[in-house]
């Protein structure tokens, strides 16, 4: 039986100097000076490493010889005070035993600082990087927190389906599920494949969003959210997209527009407070490397805010909240509209792009920024019309640095407008039979949104490519590990 290790994170905390401890972990360097090694080690546990301290004349040759970076290994010894600058507790080592080497010249994550771009190439050990263990430790913390949230305030998570034969947002670009011959699928009377032979008897894809389910659910249990996984086939490589995400969706009955845009302003300030005081130690680690990374640019290339700053500055500010049309007004008149200088032309009608909004919340605003009533033509069949008939009862949350985070709406609860709008745009009626009953038997006002997991964290995390906040990244042309 192996003896019971404690994580790095409770030794670096503890006091309780003199006692014996067992400590595991990765080796992140190794150094000797005056017949003393000097050993880092790290178990994923906190993004501080604790110093193992281990007399060169009490181990054997070939023990110290194998313990390099990479090489996992157990410690028994004794927990003091450090004398050294740096860290206030150490290991002076009586035991040492080896669980997997790993060869000096060739273990890929060597004591220096490794481009993103590289560390994508070896995901399978980015993990072990200070930077990748704060990003996933930070992960772990949201996924909690946004549970606790939402079972701390009665809402139900639901679990919808991956597999759909619908798409929630009207936009195609799904992942196929089939079981078909690729080489040789079956054919129909008019020469196209005939789905009725596949497993589903109809042509299913995975699943854009769980939205459509989860109305489903909150006109039964009033309050439900979901939390899984999401896909879009869209060829797209910037540092905003991936084809495999997560995405958090709450579906509430009772709920309009106001209530909606409150919930939404109160979920982000919970989540980003829960960041604040459960990682600030991920969190400072972050932001000093952003420092690092950004002090050779020019000032304007470089972040307004330091990432604990900028964490701060949602929760210590009520969102600004405004109408499509009010903000459009306001991008018309500024000066860089004047002068020509966004890329892309404001119009009303036109869809706000990346740097509209950050213009709204970074500039003019001056904090987060909630916008209602888009036009219907650039949104979605779902959302309740407005009485004008031009626009809808939407809302795009946009936050500093990123944009849009959240988007939502008040659902339409009528049959005829909802039915009326599901023809206009050509949709197959057919596929959305059962989403439509819910407006025949006791429809309800009911309004939702959806978070994407991964924007969130690209946010608490301050990282710039949306590729390194999910573990294994799934883009266009890469499906590796």
């Amino acid at each position: 039986m192996m003896e019971k290790r404690t994580p790095v994170k409770e030794l670096l905390r503890s006091t309780a100097f003199g006692t014996q401890v067992h400590v595991k972990g990765w080796v992140q360097t190794k150094r000797e000076s005056k017949n003393v090694a000097f050993i880092a080690l790290n178990d994923g546990s906190v993004v501080h490493h604790l110093q193992i301290v281990a007399e060169v004349e009490k181990f054997p040759e070939d023990v110290l010889k194998n313990i390099t970076t990479g090489a996992c290994i157990a410690v028994t010894g004794m927990l003091t005070e450090s004398q050294g600058q740096g860290q206030k507790v150490e290991v002076q080592a009586t035991a040492i035993e080896i669980y997997g080497t790993a060869d000096a010249e060739k273990y890929p994550l060597q004591p220096k600082r490794h481009s993103l771009e590289f560390l994508r190439e070896i995901a399978h050990l980015r993990p072990r990087t200070r930077t990748f263990g704060a990003v996933l430790r930070i992960r772990h913390a949201m996924a909690f927190a946004i549970h606790k949230y939402f079972n701390d305030r009665g809402f139900f998570y639901l679990h919808t389906p991956i597999i759909t034969g619908s798409d929630a947002e009207g936009a195609g670009e799904m992942f196929r599920v089939t079981t078909l011959d690729p080489i040789d699928p079956p054919l129909n009377e008019f020469g196209t494949i005939d789905y009725k032979q596949d497993f589903f008897g109809k042509e299913t894809n995975l699943t854009v969003s769980g939205q459509l389910e989860g109305e489903l659910g909150a006109m039964a249990l009033s309050l439900v959210y979901t939390f899984g996984p999401t896909f879009r086939a869209e060829n797209s490589n910037t540092a905003r997209h991936l084809a495999e995400f997560w995405m958090i969706e709450p579906e509430m009955a009772f709920y309009d527009l106001e209530d909606n845009m409150n919930l939404a302003e109160d979920f982000l300030k919970y989540l980003v407070q829960y960041a604040l005081d459960h990682c600030i130690d991920d969190l400072e680690f972050l932001d000093n490397r952003q420092k690092e990374e950004e002090k050779n640019k020019k000032q304007e290339e470089r972040s307004p805010m330091g990432l604990v700053e900028k964490l701060r500055f949602v929760v210590d500010n009520n969102f600004e909240r405004l109408t499509y049309t009010e903000a459009v007004d306001i991008l018309m008149k500024s000066k860089p509209a004047q002068k020509g200088q966004f890329v892309y032309p404001v119009s009303w009608g036109t869809d706000l792009q990346s740097e509209h909004e950050r213009y709204l919340v970074e500039k003019h605003f001056k904090k987060p920024v909630i916008l209602t009533n888009y036009p219907r033509q650039i949104k979605a069949f779902y959302m309740k019309q407005d009485e004008d008939g031009k626009t809808v009862r939407a809302m795009d949350v946009l936050f500093p640095g990123i944009g849009e985070i959240i988007g939502g709406s008040q659902r339409e609860e009528n049959y005829e407008k909802l039915y009326s709008r599901i023809q206009e745009l050509k949709i197959h009626e057919e596929s959305l039979w059962w989403y439509l009953e819910t407006r025949k038997y006791g429809t309800a006002p009911h309004s939702g949104f959806g978070l994407g997991f991964e924007r969130l964290i690209l946010f608490i995390t301050g990282m710039a490519n949306i590729r390194d906040v999910i573990p294994f990244p799934r883009t266009p042309q890469n499906a590796e590990f």
